[in-house]
Formats: structure tokens, C-alpha cells, sequence
């Protein structure tokens, strides 16, 4: 599916690439390795997947808006004017007097080992009571491509009826992205396979890794996936370090995951989905989408934060490249299958002035 032009027409409201709805929170990661008991300060960044994506494809030069709720507290400013310095719109983001902004810290260790701990402060934030009545629909409607995951859905019931209004069927929606986001942590319930199911099969677009498909759903690889995903015109299945599987148009691509000398195993699905969506954007061929997705999700696994910088790209669609950008991106994702499958990626490679078929680490 392509993302080729608007599909709504709302008054008073600018039109944008792409409108990423849900919450975003500080983040404190820690200053060395070692237990959150341990740690002597911390160093402050954002954390939020649907903010990532919108500051990721606004730093790649497309027009983008988030959509949150924040605290009238310094910790909302702070998210407001960090996401609005990558060029995001943050026009439609609400002040809560009576709610605080999300926070959470996190050790300096990889996500999947024992000794990994978050510690997250929540529960009753600004961005939980976003509802149908307190978000601008308009605006959120305003989009080429509206991005929502299944994290907002679990923050709570209002949350979940804010998702079922925008991903409905109704004329003129835009294109509906969903990444299912299972985060078990957050659906003390057991509502989360239901309705992460519910929301995936309301959506255009579906992005799921196969190990949380597996986890909620059951289904053992890409194929049962989409057997339990029949509805989505277009559903992207994401295997790690294997590569991805997309199915679209009755077409089924897979393309492998490039080597990565990984610095940090986090912000990578963000990453992923901001890249394909940029492709996505752009009107390229299911093959190129996986790639950029890749690519994208290369830059976020080489850098020790959440957010990285995309690699450079030449242009979107018809615009001009933007000054100083090279089409780094562009020539890695136009290489042969054989070249693809040799690339390396370490640190710093997104800054690398060229690249034919390896970018080895510094």
C-alpha cells in the first residue's frame, strides 16, 4: 500500500506526512553500568515509540505531528520543545493541570538480559487520560499516514476507546499504521491479546515482531501470522536479526537484516517503522520499505539512546535533498542482493561520506 496523496480534508488544519498519536515520557538512563540502587546520576532524554517515529521521520524531512497529553509540569515542557526541535509539529499536544508527565529510568544494560531493570512512574500520567473527548480528532486526522501503537491502548480504558474511534472504518481516514507494541508490564488484565487483535485488524498497515505475535496471538512464524491477520492490506512481520516478511497486495517479500555491531538493543522497532513508513511515503517497492526499515533500525541499534538520527537520504518522493544530505541511505537500500547481504554496520556508519557493499565499524 502507498501512501500517495491525502485522504482527508479537514478545515483549518495543515496536512502533514504522517500524525503520531501517544504517549511520551522523560527518560533517565543511567551515567555507568550496574543496578538502579547503584546508579549516582543519571542523564536525561525522551522515550515514547510513537514520538520516536515522528522525530525520526521529521529529521528525514517529512512533515510530521505528535499528538499526546503532557503535565503542565517542567518535564512536559521539556518533551514539547525537545520533539518540536526535530522540526514536529506539537501544536495539537494538550496540558493536563491535575495529571503529571511520565517518567521512567532504566539501566544501562541490553532490554533482554536478567540484570536489565526499568523503573517506570506512570501509572495516572497525562497521556493515560487522552480520550475522545479531550484529543484533537481533527488534527489527528490529519495526515497522510495516521501512526498509532498498542502501548496507548494499554495505558487505560479511555486510551482504548480513543484507538477503536481512530481506527474505525469511516470515508476519507487516513492510511492507519499500527505496531502492536505488546508490552505485557502494562495489560495486568490479560485484555492485551483481544484487543491489540481487535486493533491490528482496524488498521492498514500492521507491524508485529514474530516473537510478541508468538507471545499474545500463538501463531508460530510469518505465514500463521497472517493467517491471524487476514484483514490488513498490509502486514509487516519483523524476525530480528533474520530480516522482516511483508505481506501486501497477495505478495509475500522477505529481506534479510543487515549485520549490525550493536551498541544498545533499544529504540530498534521504532526505528524500523519510522523507516518504512518514510519508504512507504516515498511510493518505493515493498523491497525498498524493508530495507529502510533495516536501515533505520541500524541507526537506532548503533548509538546508545532510544532516538538516533536516520541516515541520510537524498529526498522524499519529489522534494528536494535536502542541503548538505547525500543519498547514503538511498545507495545501501539500491545495492545488489549479494552486496546487501555482505553489509556490516557499526557505530558512526550513518556518517559515512559513501558506501558500495560494507561500512565497517570505526
Amino acid at each position: 500500500m502507498t501512501a500517495t496523496g491525502p485522504r482527508n480534508t479537514p478545515d483549518a488544519v495543515d496536512i502533514v506526512d504522517v500524525v503520531a498519536l501517544g504517549e511520551s515520557m522523560v527518560t533517565f538512563l543511567p551515567s555507568r553500568p550496574g543496578r538502579l540502587a547503584d546508579v549516582p546520576t543519571f542523564g536525561r532524554a525522551i522515550g515514547g515509540a510513537e514520538s520516536n517515529v515522528a522525530c525520526a521521520l521529521a529529521a528525514a524531512g517529512h512533515s510530521a505531528r505528535w499528538i499526546s497529553r503532557v503535565g503542565a509540569d517542567g518535564f512536559g515542557d521539556h518533551l514539547v520543545e525537545t520533539i518540536g526541535a526535530y522540526g514536529v509539529d506539537v501544536t495539537a499536544v494538550r496540558r493536563d493541570p491535575a495529571r503529571a508527565t511520565g517518567v521512567y529510568f532504566r539501566t544501562a544494560g541490553d532490554r533482554a538480559s536478567d540484570a536489565h531493570e526499568v523503573a517506570y512512574y506512570r501509572a495516572g500520567s497525562a497521556a493515560s487520560a487522552m480520550a475522545v473527548g479531550n484529543v484533537d480528532l481533527t488534527s489527528a486526522r490529519a495526515g497522510r499516514v495516521l501512526h498509532l501503537t498498542g502501548i496507548t491502548a494499554a495505558l487505560s480504558a479511555e486510551c482504548r476507546g480513543l484507538l477503536r474511534e481512530l481506527t474505525a472504518p469511516r470515508p476519507g481516514r487516513p492510511l492507519v499504521s499500527f505496531d502492536v507494541n505488546h508490552r505485557p508490564g502494562l495489560w495486568p488484565d490479560g485484555d492485551g491479546p483481544h484487543v491489540l487483535l481487535e486493533l491490528a485488524r482496524g488498521a492498514d498497515l500492521v507491524l508485529v515482531g514474530a516473537d510478541e505475535a508468538q507471545e499474545v496471538w500463538g501463531p508460530h512464524g510469518a505465514e500463521t501470522v497472517r493467517r491471524a491477520l487476514p484483514g490488513p492490506a498490509t502486514l509487516v512481520v519483523k524476525q530480528g536479526g533474520h530480516g522482516a516478511t511483508a505481506f501486501d497486495a497477495g505478495h509475500v517479500t522477505f529481506v534479510p537484516a543487515p549485520h549490525v555491531d550493536v551498541v544498545a538493543a533499544v529504540g530498534a522497532g521504532d526505528a524500523f517503522a519510522a523507516g518504512f513508513l518514510s519508504a512507504t511515503l516515498r511510493g518505493l517497492p515493498m523491497k525498498a520499505r524493508l530495507r529502510y526499515g533495516h536501515l533505520w533500525a541500524a541507526a537506532a541499534l548503533t548509538v546508545p539512546g532510544d532516538l538516533a538520527v536516520p541516515p541520510p537520504t537524498a529526498s522524499r518522493g519529489g522534494a528536494a535533498p535536502r542541503p548538505g544530505w547525500t543519498a547514503h541511505a538511498d545507495r545501501l537500500a539500491a545495492l545488489d542482493d549479494g552486496a546487501w547481504e555482505r553489509l556490516r554496520l557499526g557505530p558512526g556508519w550513518t556518517q559515512a561520506a559513501a558506501a558500495t557493499e560494507e561500512v565497517p565499524t570505526p
